[in-house]
């Protein structure tokens, strides 16, 4: 049994977490989060000081073996720098690595939050096995963490998998600030847009839906509060979730006719709405996939289920040590 240490970095929280490989899974040991702090020299410094504290006060006894971190983009993974992204203002070629590494003696490894989880669903979770596999967030945005001939493939510069920024329609919800983008249709803010155009249009007509009844709430409407009205059966709810099930079956028809996976993993929403999105989402990629391609790969929700964000700092440690 080994001992990681996972530093999650988001723009509104934090996340320290410790694991434990037992066979050949990852148990994890204890997490704690904090809201983010206003600074990267805060952030690490309290990444670093909870992290020591929850070592000295439940595993002293263990040797730390590698820290993970996972990160939104965009990044260098090579070198342990952040670079600017857009949830984190301020992270400006931040180095992230160095100061972790010096303060704990261990190696240290980064990566984006999607390949982060692309590493913990293929080692595992529903990807485990695979040799070619797609990972989609499908959460707040919509990104991907390619698993290739059976390894991380990042890119030239850390870029791949920013499948969110595909154009999928001419007009639709913005995505990556984009109109029409595959994130723009199958994301929690995609959603959200799409929802309040939709009810807007049902509202003016005097025929306003379950989850907004007025267009002073317009702009209260979230994915979740779609997702509940669908699934007590609102019309225009159910009629949403049906379009953002095919945009998903149309933007996986890409991944499968390029890539060519034998598995691709979604997590966070399409988990929770799995029964609304995949008749619409599979008749889609149906017609739109070569069936040769489609006959060799699955669809699945994440195996680790909400764990996963959780496991994904501490599967980039384990990568670490190879």
């Amino acid at each position: 049994m080994t001992l990681f240490g996972g530093l999650d970095i988001g723009g509104t929280k934090c996340a320290v977490t410790l694991g434990r490989t037992r066979g050949d899974g990852m148990e994890l040991l204890v997490r704690q989060s904090f809201p983010t702090p206003s600074t990267p020299q805060e952030t690490l410094s309290r990444l670093m000081d909870t992290m020591q504290q929850l070592l000295d006060e439940k595993h002293s006894e263990e040797a730390l073996e590698a820290i993970g971190i996972s990160c939104g983009g965009p990044l260098d993974s090579r070198a342990g720098v952040v670079l600017s992204p857009p949830n984190l203002p301020g992270w400006d070629r931040v180095d992230c690595v160095m100061p972790i590494r010096e303060r704990f003696g261990v190696p240290v490894g980064l990566q984006n939050d999607a390949n982060a989880c692309a590493l913990a669903e293929w080692k595992w979770g529903a990807g485990k096995g695979c040799r070619n596999m797609v990972f989609l967030t499908f959460g707040t945005g919509m990104g991907a963490g390619l698993i290739l001939n059976g390894q991380l493939y990042s890119g030239t510069n850390d870029m791949a998998g920013e499948i969110g920024h595909i154009r999928l329609e001419e007009d639709g919800p913005v995505g990556y600030g984009k109109a029409g983008s595959f994130e723009g249709f199958c994301s929690g803010g995609g959603i959200a847009l799409l929802a309040r155009s939709r009810a807007e249009d049902a509202i003016r007509q005097g025929r306003p839906p379950s989850f907004c009844s007025s267009l002073d709430e317009l702009d209260a409407i979230t994915a979740l509060k779609v997702g509940e009205a669908a699934q007590q059966g609102d019309p225009l709810a159910l009629g949403i979730f049906e379009t953002v099930g095919r945009k998903l079956g149309r933007g996986l028809a890409i991944l499968v006719d390029i890539l060519n996976p034998e598995r691709i993993v979604i997590g966070s929403i399409y988990g929770r709405q799995q029964k609304l999105l995949e008749p619409f989402m599979l008749e889609t990629l149906t017609q739109e996939a070569l069936s040769v391609n489609l006959n060799v790969c699955k669809v699945v929700p994440a195996g680790l289920g909400e764990r996963v964000g959780d496991l994904a700092s501490l599967s980039v440690a384990a990568s670490v040590l190879g």
